[in-house]
């Protein structure tokens, strides 16, 4: 889980504070130590670290705590301002400017960018209903060719090449008027992978930039690779100008120290960061919703961002019926589950909900989690699935062989089932109902 690492020790910082009457030198002095080696151990910059401490410590001292706030309470604000404050403060929009807006994707080799141009093409597709085209404009990798055509079929976006010129501007040229000609109003450049120190590679794309006078270079990064993320930025932005910067692989990044600091080195914001595999897993950078999470708050808003993403009004209503009459059956629970995987790495979620991740920090949740499920459903007939209460002894343990596990487990998941659709009857049945089903429940007893 992205931060997990200076989530946990931000909190164990925050602690020091615990049962503390009032903020003195003394005790801020304790906690920040901890909060600065933290971040430097979440691979923050030195200098930024030091600056971001000594700004929290300037806020802290002499602050007056209210009778109903504690210090460790107070301090967790502090530091929960400071760090949206240092992603960037608010959230800025990607420029989509011209016809054809025109987004150029730089970055170093094996940083995502071809895989961050089809995301990005799919968000724009699917949530801001533009027609994008996507352009291959890396002559020197035929692989990355193949890879942005395979990624562009599969979210139905048109990828433009011209697979024996050699020529990367020329390309790019040709893909505006192509786009132009064919109602595409985003072209977005899937550029080669390119070192700073490169000369004859940054003057291309130098020169792609120049020809195609893009609306928005994105600088695409690896979270993974820490401070040099870091650096090759700065570097990168000297070169370009570019507008925004997209973090990949945030996911799998337990430290996020690029997240913190490369707001403050280059000066441009965090637009995009990449959140697992997937193709829609492409969120927006919104610096106090990722404060919210590395201070272990969760982040209801984009959980809530998420679902709905995946919520279908009319097959709502139709479920809601269903369950009403006591007809909830399989189909509807493995759509439920599908639409549950949509939203994203189930750890991840679970960070979301306020309280909830650091409750989990220990546990080990796998997102194949649903695959027993999944196997078990699908060894059912369709006519089983319809009618779960057919299940009897013979037909559980047909399912079992099928689906390769324990009849135990198979009987495990309908008992869970027919548990969950009487309470679901019961809630949206309402009155009674629902006064006996809250009853029942230990905690109102």
């Amino acid at each position: 889980m992205m931060f997990e690492n200076l989530s946990e020790r931000l909190d164990r910082s925050m602690k020091l504070l615990k049962g503390e009457g009032k903020i003195t030198e003394i005790n801020v002095a304790e906690t920040l130590k901890e909060v600065r080696r933290a971040l430097l151990d979440a691979d923050v910059n030195y200098k930024i670290a030091k600056t971001f401490t000594e700004t929290v410590k300037e806020k802290a001292l002499g602050q007056n705590v209210l009778l109903s706030v504690k210090p460790g309470q107070m301090m967790t604000k502090i530091v929960h301002d400071e760090l949206i404050q240092l992603m960037g403060g608010s959230n800025v929009e990607i420029v989509l400017k011209g016809s054809p807006a025109v987004i150029l994707m730089a970055g170093l080799q094996g940083s995502g960018k071809t895989t961050m141009s089809g995301k990005l093409a799919n968000m724009l597709k699917r949530k801001r209903g533009r027609n994008p085209l996507l352009v291959a404009c890396d002559i020197y990798r035929p692989a990355a060719i193949e890879q942005l055509k395979v990624l562009g079929e599969q979210i139905e976006v048109p990828v433009f090449t011209l697979p024996d010129v050699k020529d990367a501007v020329l390309i790019a040229n040709e893909a505006i008027k192509h786009a132009k000609n064919n109602g595409n109003d985003i072209v977005i450049i899937d550029t080669a992978g390119r070192l700073a120190v490169d000369e004859q590679m940054m003057k291309e794309i130098e020169n792609i930039k120049k020809a195609v006078e893009p609306s928005e270079i994105l600088f695409v990064v690896d979270s993974m690779t820490g401070q040099d993320a870091v650096n090759t930025a700065k570097e990168f932005n000297e070169r370009l100008d570019f507008g925004g910067v997209v973090l990949t692989k945030l996911d799998g990044d337990t430290r996020g120290g690029a997240a913190l600091s490369i707001r403050s080195v280059v000066s441009k914001p965090i637009k995009f960061v990449g959140t697992g595999e997937n193709m829609d897993a492409l969120d927006i950078f919104y610096p106090e919703r990722m404060a919210d999470r590395i201070l272990g708050m969760g982040d209801i808003v984009s959980l809530v961002e998420r679902a709905q993403e995946q919520y279908d009004v009319d097959e709502a209503r139709k479920l809601q019926k269903k369950i009403a009459k006591n007809q909830f059956n399989f189909n509807d629970f493995i759509s439920q589950i599908q639409q549950i995987k949509k939203m994203g790495n189930l750890k991840d979620l679970a960070g979301m909900i306020p309280g909830l991740g650091k409750a989990m920090k220990n546990m080990d949740i796998d997102d194949n989690a649903f695959k027993g499920i999944e196997a078990i459903i699908s060894s059912m007939t369709p006519q089983e699935r319809e009618n779960p209460e057919i299940l009897n002894g013979s037909r559980r343990k047909r399912i079992a062989n099928g689906s390769g596990v324990n009849i135990t487990e198979v009987n495990r998941l309908i008992k869970q089932f027919d548990e969950t659709r009487k309470m679901m009857k019961m809630v949206t049945g309402g009155g009674p109902q629902v006064a006996k089903l809250m009853k029942n429940l230990p905690m109102m007893k």
